[in-house]
């Protein structure tokens, strides 16, 4: 399993402090929507300068114009590049042809969607190769968690990598490993934590150790 620091509620500065103490152990650093709100590109554009060997993802959840949104996004230097799995068709294709353009990866976010296994098949057919199973904020606040939505995916889908966000620390990755997720998205369970480095190589020694351990 991979580990993506999932950055939000930040500040460049702050972005990169976090990112230095912790580069050891993650293996993709996301600017996450409220930080891209905030500065736009520019934090994609600086990751990529300061951590060539780190992959970004920028998470701009598109919904409309995927051809010219994703091609923005791509170009600043990021490897993945969101769109929301309940948009239309044609704007997943458009980000899909651009990906395909930069060698990049479109992650189709699964947040809101109704019909999991239905949507799927069709991403999935149009070309989709990684989907994010994401809780958002408030429905955890409502007590909902990733888990049941990952169990679906993981039963329907056949050839996407697997992401999962929605409030992960090292108390509660074990169960997302065991479900099959490939990628671990966490924000403040690494940014929030006490100790956010000694955080992130706890996380990073679960999700290896275990994975390796399942593989086995």
């Amino acid at each position: 399993m991979k580990l993506q620091l999932a950055l939000d509620d930040i500040t460049i500065d702050e972005a990169v402090a976090l990112v230095d103490r912790v580069r050891p152990f993650i293996d993709i650093v996301e600017v996450g929507t409220p930080f891209l709100i905030e500065d736009g590109l520019r934090p994609v554009r600086d990751f990529r300068a300061r951590y060539p060997d780190l992959p970004v993802l920028a998470d701009v959840k598109i919904m409309d114009a995927g051809h010219y949104e994703a091609r923005q996004a791509f170009a600043a230097g990021a490897a993945y590049v969101t769109v929301l799995g309940v948009t239309d068709l044609l704007t997943v294709k458009g980000c899909l042809d651009v990906a395909a353009d930069f060698g990049g990866i479109v992650v189709a976010d699964m947040i809101c969607v109704a019909d999991l296994p239905d949507r799927i098949r069709r991403l999935e057919d149009l070309g989709i190769k990684a989907l994010a199973v994401h809780t958002g904020v408030d429905q955890q606040a409502a007590g909902r968690t990733p888990a049941d939505e990952l169990k679906v995916m993981k039963e329907v889908a056949r050839q996407s990598e697997l992401f999962v966000a929605g409030g992960i620390t090292p108390a509660t990755i074990s169960q997302y490993i065991r479900l099959g997720a490939d990628v671990a998205i966490v924000g403040g369970g690494i940014r929030h934590a006490a100790d956010p480095a000694k955080a992130a190589e706890e996380l990073a020694r679960l999700a290896h150790q275990e994975t390796k351990e399942r593989e086995e």
